[in-house]
């Protein structure tokens, strides 16, 4: 049953295929007017495809997760369904050389945001379908070659409700009435460009819609009128700040439009924010679509601002980098991901407000990447994606934002100017085609004039990251020597992998007015095991050396003794962002690494967060010291540092400046930490009751449901006053909100309906079992110690009866991750580290996919445990 619900495909069987056949095109037909009824688990769907086969004769296969195929007709030819399929699998034999197949069959709705999504907004009762199918579930909703090197061109016929909005990735052709059916229509689509199938997709439902459009005069003169559209449930039309999206929108279109110089490719360009969404954004071209938390129904700050800007672009990039032009499988995913998170932040920094994006780009993106590089389960950047289910775990911080470091740095190695010059060639030589590592390493090698062969294979073809460490020598005051020591080794093979880094040292001394200021720098190439930095000898000794100053290189990056002691007594003197921001990087690396305990990181947060300056960056400290407090610190001083971190961020929250981005990061951060600290209840209950709220801090649906959920955990919040607060907030999120409190509380009867909910049921949506799993989980290690072994007994029945996206959270969100060292016992003999090692002893078969979050959970709660290990000593 598992095989048939995942229906994974292996790169084997997908490279057979695709040099077998060549698709022509898709015309598919979906009868959605059963979507109201939620008892009605599925819609008929019927698609004709004609393609071409190199080899008459020959057999290949359609992929479609169904709930029954009423038809199978090739070449005119009815084929018995009992015969031809099995599973998510259509047989097709006896091909000529050109063929057109038709399959009709019902389709299911789902609650998992893959394939079809239907969601009920409980704030009116209104029913929203859209369709989310990357890395391959296009087959849920219409039977498909779905491999990405299958393009084709796709016309796409829907009948729904009238007054619904449809729309898809091409413009609208036609509407008429369903033929003796009142009260449905029938909208036909034109033809899209030649696509993929994970990038096709359907909206259909009583949406808002904004309209705007936007022109380019080209540089032949001709004109570029591209009409845009923003779409969001009905609910959410008095908070749609559509004016401010398409004016991010245009300038990521003139932006995109000067530097890639070529014409955005895909007629419209519409966006939609749609509800229970698995992704921040899927690039979709022509229909964009986007978590509706985007949609900010609540206070937002600037960097909540600044993310949803970033996200736009990043999709923007998408319609060059993977829609236009698309990997031809999933090995090279990075040839989108890495291109256009890189994109992404530089659309920010070179055509909106948000300059600093390169700041957040340092703080929050590589810091996913340094974690994830750090796993067991880390891969190359091109990675070895045998099949499906392994690429679903490959959409992470390797193949986004280590990728998008990496181009950061090969622009400062080839230069701005060959860097863009490749990817103009790059698209106009593979217009609508797929690509692989090699098409790409020839167009920047034309274009820079190196053979980049060396390069690829030492930054994308290895795994890890370089740690560099300088090495200073003093002759009185000044600097003898500086050496950088780089330590490397690939953990997929053991072998050391020193990189190439073109990387700047800066030098940092305090001012006339005490700030930490650059008073010198050298930019250089850092090469194998030790290299000397002779640019540096006989300058003055600096109270600060910063190895990868500027953040060219994807590098960790170690303090020498002063620099550290520096940092420590004056970090918040240091005045460029950046720098600044790259201070903290490399003490959060050390806190994780065991090399700053818990507590030294929590000082240097509470000593100078506050006179942090950007409130992204002080959001992720405030993430980090969050961890550093509930992981990191061992069990026996917890309390108290979780007390006099609770008291601090009241502190921080009363003297904030009022309705300042800061005052509402100190409250959230605040709701997080008094999960878990019953002396804060009061303090929170008066927040809630309005009887002592801070000036300016705005009690929105949001923030109260943080504080709810505090309460509900320490056990201050009974059924009834939740009940209550959801009575104020009939939505989406504040079902999230009700759901995630109520698993909260403090009592073995909660968390055992928590636990069948999320491990046994079926009813739960996806964004609804995130909040399930988020309840359960804010418990103490008392209450959730008898999940640890009820946890390695089920995940593989999760993972055979739930879909994959559903089963991944599952097994990720409930592995028993909450664990203390106990005095004079080593990480590795801790108990659920020894069940984790025998469950993985006992289960190598087990999918490649659900191994792989095991193991990564372990791996974090190893890190963990060495932390308090470290810190104890």
């Amino acid at each position: 049953m598992g095989r048939v619900t995942h229906g994974n495909l292996s790169r084997a069987e997908a490279r057979t295929r695709s040099e077998l056949i060549d698709v022509d095109s898709y015309d598919v037909s979906l009868d959605l007017r059963s979507a109201e009824d939620p008892d009605i688990p599925g819609y008929a769907s019927k698609t004709v495809i004609d393609f071409s086969c190199s080899s008459p004769g020959a057999e290949t296969f359609l992929d479609f997760i169904h709930g029954g195929v009423e038809s199978v007709v090739l070449n005119g030819e009815r084929l018995d369904p009992a015969a031809v399929v099995d599973g998510s699998r259509i047989r097709l034999p006896g091909l000529q050389r050109r063929n057109r197949a038709t399959v009709a069959g019902t389709a299911l709705y789902s609650r998992s945001g893959e394939g079809l999504h239907r969601f009920t907004d409980p704030a009116d009762g209104k029913t929203y379908l859209y369709t989310q199918y990357e890395p391959a579930d296009a087959r849920r909703v219409f039977a498909n070659f779905e491999q990405p090197d299958l393009k084709g061109v796709f016309t796409f016929t829907i009948t729904a409700p009238s007054g619904w909005q449809v729309a898809s990735n091409a413009p609208l052709a036609s509407v008429e009435e369903l033929p003796g059916a009142p009260g449905f229509l029938v909208s036909r689509f034109e033809p899209t460009a030649r696509i993929s199938t994970y990038i096709t997709t359907v909206l259909a439902g009583p949406y808002h819609r904004a309209q705007d459009s936007w022109e380019r005069t080209l540089p032949d003169g001709s004109g570029l009128q591209v009409p845009l559209g923003a779409f969001c449930r009905a609910a959410l039309a008095d908070a749609f700040d559509a004016d401010r999206i398409f004016a991010t929108t245009k300038q990521g279109l003139d932006f995109f439009h000067d530097l890639f110089e070529y014409p955005y490719p895909f007629g419209k360009y519409e966006q939609a924010f749609v509800p229970e969404y698995n992704l921040g954004a899927m690039e979709n071209p022509g229909l964009v679509t986007f978590t509706e938390k985007y949609v900010f129904t609540s206070r937002a700050t600037v960097a909540q601002y600044q993310a949803r800007a970033n996200t736009i672009m990043h999709e923007m990039a998408h319609m060059w980098f993977g829609d236009l032009v698309t990997m031809s499988w999933w090995d090279d995913l990075w040839l989108k991901e890495s291109f256009a998170d890189y994109m992404g932040s530089l659309a920010l920094v070179e055509a909106t407000e948000f300059t600093n994006a390169w700041v957040t780009f340092a703080n929050r993106r590589k810091a996913w990447a340094y974690v994830q590089d750090q796993l067991p389960t880390t891969h190359p950047i091109v990675a070895d994606i045998v099949d499906l289910e392994a690429a679903k775990q490959n959409f992470d911080g390797i193949t986004y934002a280590k990728g998008a470091s990496v181009l950061k740095q090969l622009v400062a190695y080839v230069g701005a100017d060959a860097f863009t010059a490749a990817a103009r060639r790059y698209f106009r030589q593979h217009e609508y085609a797929n690509t692989s590592l090699a098409d790409f390493l020839a167009v920047i090698s034309g274009a820079s004039g190196r053979d980049m062969g060396g390069w690829a294979a030492a930054w994308l073809q290895t795994s890890g990251i370089s740690a560099i460490t300088p090495e200073l020598e003093y002759d009185g005051g000044r600097l003898a020597a500086v050496r950088l020591v780089q330590e490397a080794t690939d953990p997929v093979t053991g072998l050391p992998a020193e990189r190439p880094h073109r990387l700047r040292v800066g030098l940092y001394d305090f001012d006339a007015e005490g700030a930490l200021v650059r008073s010198g720098s050298v930019e250089l190439d850092v090469a194998g095991r030790v290299t000397e930095v002779p640019g540096l000898a006989g300058r003055p000794e600096p109270a600060l050396l910063l190895v990868n100053d500027e953040d060219l290189s994807y590098v960790k990056v170690r303090f020498d003794p002063r620099s550290l002691q520096t940092v420590l007594a004056s970090l918040d003197r240091v005045a460029d962002p950046l720098a600044r921001a790259l201070c903290w990087s490399t003490l959060w690396d050390m806190a994780r690494d065991g090399l700053l305990d818990a507590e030294s990181y929590l000082a240097a947060v509470e000593r100078f967060a506050r006179s942090e300056t950007d409130n992204g960056v002080l959001q992720m400290l405030l993430d980090c010291a969050r961890t550093a407090l509930e992981r990191y610190a061992p069990a026996s001083e917890r309390d108290r540092l979780r007390r006099r971190t609770a008291m601090f961020l009241r502190a921080q929250l009363e003297a904030a400046e009022p309705g300042s981005d800061h005052q509402l990061a100190w409250a959230r951060c605040l709701a997080a930490v008094a999960r878990a600290d019953p002396a804060g209840a009061d303090y929170l209950a008066a927040l809630l009751d309005g009887s002592s709220v801070p000036e300016g801090l705005a009690m929105d649906a949001d923030l109260r449901w943080r504080l709810w959920q505090a309460l509900a955990a320490t056990g201050h919040a009974d059924p009834s006053r939740l009940e209550a607060e959801l009575e104020r907030d009939l939505t989406a999120s504040g079902r999230a909100g009700f759901t995630a409190a109520m698993g909260a509380r403090p009592d073995p009867a909660v968390k055992a309906k928590a636990w069948q909910d999320a491990v046994a049921g079926s009813q739960l949506s996806n964004e609804l079992l995130d909040a399930t799993i988020d309840g359960f989980t804010a418990a103490g290690h008392g209450l959730l110690a008898p999940y640890a072994e009820q946890y390695f007994q089920g995940i593989e029945d999760v993972w055979q009866r739930q879909s994959i996206e559903l089963a991944s959270r599952v097994v990720r969100g409930l592995y028993p991750l909450q664990q203390d060292l106990a005095e004079s016992q080593a990480p590795e003999l801790h108990p659920v580290v020894v069940r984790t090692d025998e469950w993985l002893g006992r289960h190598p078969h087990a999918p490649a996919a659900l191994r792989r979050i095991v193991v990564e959970q372990q791996d974090h709660l190893l890190r963990a445990l060495r932390a308090q290990q470290a810190a104890a000593k």
